[in-house]
C-alpha cells in the first residue's frame, strides 16, 4: 500500500478495516519501542497500545492534523501519551511509581531523528543532563503539558517548570 498515515486514517475514519490493520502494521512496532522507553511493564504497554489503537479507531474521524507536528504519527503518539499518563495517574493512587528509564539509553525518536537534527542542535542536546532532556522530550516532542510531564516523569510541576527553563537557556546559549 502507497498511502500515508493521514490517508489511512482518513479511511478508517470512514470505517475500512484493512486501513486500520495497515496502520496498526506500519505503526505498532515504533509505538511499542517509544513506550517501552517510558515504561518497562510490558503489560501497561500493551494495555496502553490496545487503548491506542481503540481510541484510533473511535476517534479517526476528529483527526485533522492535530498532532504537534501535525502528522497522523504525531496524533497516535499524542493518544498513547495521554493513555500513559492517564495509567500512571492510577498507579499513583496506589503506589508512588516511575518508570526507570537507563540515563544512557537512546530513546526511539532520538534514533529516528539522529539524521535529520542538525549537527550543531545534537550535540547541545547531547550536552544537556538527562532530567533536562526528558523534560524537554515530553514537553517538546510529545506535546505533553506541564501537568502530563509531572505524572509521567514522576516530579513535581514546579520541577518540570525548572528543568524546561533551564534546558531552554542552556539550548539557547549553546547554540548562539
Amino acid at each position: 500500500m502507497t498511502d500515508d498515515e493521514a490517508a489511512l486514517v482518513r479511511r478508517i475514519a470512514r470505517g475500512d478495516q484493512a486501513a486500520f490493520e495497515e496502520l496498526y502494521r506500519r505503526t505498532s512496532p515504533w509505538l511499542a519501542v517509544r513506550l517501552r522507553r517510558r515504561c518497562p511493564d510490558d503489560q501497561v504497554v500493551a494495555e496502553v497500545m490496545q487503548e491506542t489503537y481503540l481510541a484510533v479507531w473511535r476517534a479517526a474521524g476528529g483527526f485533522a492534523g492535530a498532532a504537534v507536528d501535525g502528522s497522523a504519527v504525531g496524533w497516535l503518539w499524542t493518544i498513547a501519551a495521554h493513555r500513559l499518563v492517564d495509567v500512571f495517574r492510577r498507579q499513583q493512587k496506589h503506589a508512588a511509581l516511575r518508570p526507570e528509564i537507563p540515563a544512557d539509553a537512546p530513546a526511539a525518536e532520538e534514533e529516528a531523528l539522529a539524521g535529520t537534527v542538525g549537527a550543531e542542535l545534537g550535540a547541545a542536546l547531547d550536552g544537556l543532563a538527562p532530567e533536562l532532556r526528558d523534560v524537554l522530550q515530553a514537553m517538546v516532542l510529545d506535546g505533553l503539558t506541564v501537568r502530563e510531564t509531572s505524572v509521567l516523569l514522576g516530579v513535581p510541576e514546579g520541577t518540570v517548570k525548572t528543568r524546561a527553563r533551564r534546558a531552554r537557556l542552556l539550548l539557547r546559549k549553546a547554540l548562539s
